[in-house]
């Protein structure tokens, strides 16, 4: 029974290391956007990138796990909008959020200086059900957090998306990644 115990022990140890000292790189986005990704993250490819995220506007990136479950992209689109205008800004990304999913936990939700930068922060669970008559599709739950920044006449939105299964192991780093993003 001990030596159980004790197996089981190393095992949470190891595997608390392994998450723990997930070691982070910097990848320069574009001559103004850092950020500090996990060693093994890759570009996604244009292909990935257009079936992942089907949208009028392109991400500038995605970078994403081996696994391609985790993903950090950044994303870039023309704003009358100042900085000066962030709390209004922040009111409307969150309806925006909410209108989006079934159901919304927010963890966060703040406008806060990242490396010097003001930025709008949610950090949320959310909830995607499938409510088409007769669909027997499973929810779908995504811990994610999503960043905005005015930079001049663009608004800058940098999201971190990972599984909910994966949340625990994923927070303290999407956290990092998120805190080390740097726009000058």
């Amino acid at each position: 029974m001990n030596f159980r115990y004790l197996a089981f022990l190393v095992i949470i140890l190891i595997a608390g290391a392994a998450f723990a000292n997930t070691k982070l790189k910097k990848i320069n986005i574009t001559k103004e956007i850092s950020v500090m990704l996990p060693q093994d993250f890759l570009p996604m490819p244009d292909d990935g990138i257009a079936r992942k995220y089907p949208s009028t506007t392109k991400p500038l990136a995605v970078y994403s796990s081996p696994n391609g479950q985790v993903d950090f992209s950044v994303t870039q689109k023309r704003t009358r909008f100042k900085e000066a205008d962030l709390e209004m800004l922040r009111e409307f990304y969150k309806a925006s959020i909410t209108e989006k999913f079934t159901n919304v936990d927010f963890i966060r939700e703040e406008i806060t200086s990242v490396k010097g930068k003001d930025q709008i922060v949610f950090e949320f669970v959310s909830t995607l059900t499938d409510t088409r008559q007769g669909s027997n599709l499973a929810p779908v739950q995504r811990y994610s957090i999503i960043q905005y920044a005015v930079q001049g006449d663009q608004l800058l939105i940098f999201t971190f998306h990972v599984p909910f299964t994966m949340k625990k192991e994923w927070q303290p780093t999407a956290q990092e990644v998120m805190k080390s993003i740097k726009v000058k």
